[in-house]
């Protein structure tokens, strides 16, 4: 299986490599650590499968997901990123990922998230899982409530990101932006701006 690595983190793509070399069918192609290569590399190495940080400078985070399907409907995608498996996840997952696993996850965990989604398996982990299948959780159920595109302007509003910035990184316009942060007051039931970054933050949406 080919595999193309998209990630800016040095040290996680030289583990990453040295965690699967006794695995002798999985072959990394290529590496890519910059969201405005991302289309052009999987279009030139052709990989079976992507492993993505969604943070990757020069994307669009969990967007970029939508957009790589779109291209590559049947690539394999797993995303091991920097980001809270609580809120990203199931994000991922319904943008297109085929699986989802956090850098703070054990090596075993992450390889096992590897062959899982490599055998056409959808992974989560055990903790999303158990977080899921358990409806008194007010937080997931509070993120529930939340599209994907709404905690990436949340995200971005929380790094104090304006909303041409917002709109500009997400490649929307700014009167959408502002929608966005209607709905988020509303559906996180807060009044301003500020108790809606300190909501989040509570919920562990942003970081």
């Amino acid at each position: 299986m080919d595999i193309l690595l998209a990630d800016h983190h040095p040290i996680f793509k030289k583990g990453l490599k040295a965690m699967m070399k006794d695995y002798k069918d999985f072959h990394f192609v290529g590496k890519i650590d910059d969201g405005k290569d991302l289309i052009a590399g999987l279009k030139k190495h052709d990989p079976d499968m992507l492993i993505l940080e969604v943070d990757l400078p020069n994307s669009n985070g969990v967007g970029s997901l939508r957009e790589i399907r779109s291209h590559f409907p049947d690539i394999k995608i797993l995303v091991v990123s920097c980001h809270p498996e609580e809120i990203y996840a199931i994000s991922s997952v319904k943008a297109g990922a085929n699986g989802y696993i956090a850098k703070t996850r054990s090596i075993k965990e992450i390889r096992k998230s590897l062959l899982a989604v490599a055998s056409g398996e959808t992974f989560l982990s055990e903790d999303i899982k158990n977080q899921l299948n358990n409806k008194q959780t007010s937080n997931i159920l509070k993120f529930k409530k939340l599209s994907t595109r709404e905690i990436e302007v949340l995200n971005l509003l929380s790094r104090g990101k304006r909303n041409k910035e917002i709109a500009q990184q997400l490649s929307i316009n700014e009167k959408t932006v502002s929608t966005y942060k209607t709905r988020l007051l509303k559906k996180l039931n807060v009044d301003n701006i500020a108790d809606l970054i300190h909501q989040s933050r509570l919920l562990q949406i942003t970081n």
